[in-house]
């Protein structure tokens, strides 16, 4: 197999199907494929559509079980109309991230996400008064944040309209203030400008805060998004919706996980070798984070992105413990690696990841509350059954 595509006896097998029945498949629209470079021409089937196919056909043959993996990388369970994950790529609404994340501002893409329109007048400061500095004293930005949100849902008369033109207003509320208190107040023309001036780093290294935050806005619908979509679906406010969403963020196996990948790149530094220190992880056990993504086979273009700005002394480090893993470098250590590079904070990976992903939890929230509807899963219960108790005497 190569990559993102796979050869029509490949796909047949995947699908549990015949070569006749495979093009039948293709003359629907269901799969696509592409002329090979092989010298017989063979055509080759995109990898994302064969697998999504088999899902669905497993969804029809076998509801029950194929429910239960939707909850885990399977097949989507709610509609949304924000962001595209397709053949190795990310849109927002159509548009390339990466391409956006060259030249656009986290405000013109939660424009993008929240109403879909290139822009609209973005508030650099909340209007919901100061911020408590007793609350966030001594807290890291996202703790603050964190902290801060049942305050300011107390002071926005707007926090239960759940009308889209009102929850974007109070989204932009939510986002100027996280940047307020991750930049200190400080000036700029827009997030990446204010922090890079807290920071105190030069206007290149500003471009690379600036493509991190955009990288960072949304995709689909992973734990954090999911969680503000359940908020949001039984009626909460936007505030509750982002600080459900933050709190599944800084778990360890999201963007908690940031944490467990600078660890790592710090005994890649100090052994000297990416490859190294790889090797020392697997002979104690341990896992290697930061590496490979099961929406991106052939790699997380997020983290290819981000790695192209770091210095190249880290990116070789990262680049070599990749080679030894056999993955692509995913979002989470694209942003330590070019963290590292700009000499930001150890705090900054995770701050970027909760500003950006912020965009992207209100936007799931706004579309939510749009589209109504409790989400509501169902379990499959396999405790003890009421007639399998120990009787009482």
């Amino acid at each position: 197999m190569r990559g993102d595509s796979v050869s029509a006896h490949e796909a047949a097998e995947i699908l549990g199907v015949k070569l006749p029945t495979l093009y039948a498949y293709v003359s629907r629209g269901f799969l696509r494929s592409n002329p090979g470079d092989s010298p017989n021409g063979a055509r080759r089937y995109s990898r994302q559509d064969v697998e999504s196919l088999r899902q669905r056909q497993d969804l029809k043959r076998r509801p029950r079980e194929a429910t239960e993996g939707a909850l885990n990388w399977g097949v989507p369970i709610l509609p949304s109309a924000l962001t595209l994950i397709d053949d190795g790529r990310l849109y927002y609404r159509g548009q390339d991230a990466v391409e956006l994340s060259q030249e656009a501002t986290l405000e013109r893409v939660a424009a993008l996400l929240w109403a879909g329109q290139a822009g609209f007048p973005f508030q650099s400061a909340t209007d919901l008064g100061p911020i408590p500095r007793d609350v966030v004293a001594g807290l890291d930005p996202v703790p603050a944040f964190s902290a801060l949100l049942p305050l300011l849902a107390e002071r926005d008369p707007d926090a239960y309209d759940p009308r889209p033109e009102v929850a974007v207003r109070t989204a932009t509320r939510i986002l100027a203030t996280f940047v307020q208190v991750a930049s200190g107040g400080a000036d700029g023309a827009d997030a990446a400008e204010r922090l890079a001036q807290a920071w105190n780093i030069d206007p290149s290294a500003t471009e690379h805060v600036r493509a991190a935050l955009v990288l960072c806005a949304d995709h689909e619908l992973n734990a954090s998004s999911f969680t503000a979509r359940c908020v949001a679906s039984a009626g909460g406010t936007l505030y509750g919706a982002v600080g459900a969403g933050l709190a599944a963020l800084v778990g360890s196996r999201h963007g908690g996980s940031t944490a467990r990948v600078a660890a790592f790149l710090d005994e890649a530094e100090r052994l000297g070798n990416g490859a190294a220190a790889v090797a020392a992880r697997r002979r104690r056990g341990e896992e290697v984070p930061g590496f490979g993504h099961p929406l991106y086979p052939a790699g997380d273009p997020r983290g290819r992105a981000l790695l192209a700005r770091a210095k190249p002394e880290v990116a070789a480090l990262v680049r070599a413990a990749a080679s030894v893993v056999g993955d692509e470098p995913n979002l989470d250590a694209g942003l330590v690696a070019v963290t590292r590079s700009c000499g930001l904070p150890p705090h900054a990976p995770l701050t970027l990841f909760a500003i950006g992903r912020t965009v992207g939890l209100a936007a799931h929230a706004i579309e939510q509350y749009a589209n109504g509807g409790l989400i509501r899963p169902r379990a499959r219960y396999v405790g003890l059954r009421p007639a399998e108790l120990p009787q009482p005497w």
